[in-house]
């Protein structure tokens, strides 16, 4: 194998959220860092992401806050309802009083926008990024680590695995696999002047989700308002009935049948040719080999109910360079108890997160008797009640 020929202190393996986020953490603060990505070029697919404040507030750290405001929208409440008859149940004020609470905003942004700001800004900063360079294996040492490309060795004194749900190098770490919820999404982000006649005023001010029994509804707005986000998630019938087959868009209208008017309206907001089967895993307690760690999706893969997987990505990046400045010396750095350090730090947080995922995944879509007590307890909620998320915002 051969090496290429530019020094490189970190090569992060994915060019996504996760990876760029870990590679801008570290540029800023000096160090040489290699992008590989194995599609060739940088961007994402999907639709919208919920950024939360223990998100955005390391997004002003590192400069960016204000072009994702910009090219977002700062949505006004979060808003539950029921999926059946359409009651309010409870929402979250996102306001000036959130905002001085948790020190950030709340900011709602199309995934390809945030991704190309952290291209731009890991490209200010330095950062090689390289596409179409797709990492089959890692080599690690006591002093260096590699990524395995097609003949070729990318070393560093370090390598991240921000390779997503699949990851090829979790693996090292866990014979485990991704797990489905039973779940399916369907996503669609169309121009708001298309299909303002689906929507009320609401709507466009609020993140709203509508849950009930196996399914729920979740709108918002992009862009400056001028493109509409909505995503619609179901158990599907025909894969706990073990057909080949399962998912579709019948499954969906059929799950969905009885629910309210605002939640059949926004099912008209989707595109129908694609489907996103949902998934995670359990979490693992170590994700790091020396020179190596996983990070991001790679480490604690999570279902959406809490919005936090790009969030917690961005958590593992920030944390990450602050145990690699924490274990430098002059212009060495414990590489090995820098990595050893930031997984200590983050296991147990990622891992509470991704249980707490699941368990309101749960939450929203009981039936019965069980919907009627939590739509009771969420109706009782005082609307300036944050203890049930100050553990998850103000981190």
């Amino acid at each position: 194998m051969t090496s290429p020929p530019a020094e490189t202190e970190v090569v992060v393996i994915g060019g996504g959220i996760g990876g760029l986020s870990n590679a801008l953490a570290l540029a800023r603060t000096g160090h040489r860092v290699r992008v590989l990505e194995r599609a060739p070029e940088f961007a994402e697919v999907g639709a919208g992401l919920q950024m939360a404040p223990n998100a955005t507030r390391i997004l002003r750290e590192w400069g960016l806050l204000d072009e994702v405001i910009e090219r977002g929208v700062q949505p006004r409440r979060l808003v539950f309802k029921d999926a059946v008859d359409g009651t309010e149940l409870t929402h979250l004020d996102l306001g000036d009083g959130f905002q001085d609470r948790y020190g950030a905003p709340y900011v709602v942004i199309h995934r390809s926008d945030l991704l190309q700001i952290l291209v731009a800004a890991c490209r200010r900063a330095g950062v090689e990024l390289v596409p179409s360079c797709a990492v089959e294996d890692v080599e690690v040492g006591e002093d260096t680590a590699a990524a395995l490309v097609d003949g070729a060795r990318h070393r560093g004194q370090a390598v991240l695995a921000a390779d997503g749900l699949r990851s090829v190098v979790r693996r090292r770490f866990s014979d485990d696999e991704p797990i489905f919820s039973g779940y399916v999404a369907y996503r669609g982000a169309f121009p708001t002047s298309e299909v303002a006649d689906n929507l009320d005023a609401d709507s466009l001010r609020d993140v709203v989700v509508h849950f009930g029994p196996g399914r729920h509804l979740v709108q918002y707005p992009l862009r400056r308002g001028e493109i509409f986000n909505t995503v619609a998630v179901f158990e599907s019938p025909g894969y706990h009935r073990g057909q080949s087959d399962w998912g579709g868009p019948e499954e969906l209208d059929e799950v969905f049948a009885d629910s309210c008017d605002d939640v059949q309206r926004g099912l008209a907001s989707l595109w129908r040719d694609r489907r996103w089967p949902m998934y995670d895993r359990l979490p693992i307690d170590n994700w790091v080999d020396r020179r190596l760690a996983l990070t991001g999706d790679a480490a604690h893969p999570m279902l959406q109910y809490l919005a936090q997987g790009a969030c917690q990505a961005i958590e593992d990046a920030h944390c990450l360079a602050a145990r690699v400045a924490k274990h430098a010396v002059r212009e060495h750095v414990d590489w090995s108890q820098a990595l050893l350090d930031y997984r200590d730090a983050r296991v147990d947080r990622t891992a509470q997160v991704q249980t707490n995922a699941r368990a309101w995944g749960d939450v929203w879509h009981v039936d019965g008797l069980a919907r009627g007590l939590r739509n009771a307890l969420f109706t009782d909620r005082a609307p300036d009640d944050y203890k049930h998320v100050d553990w998850l915002y103000g981190c």
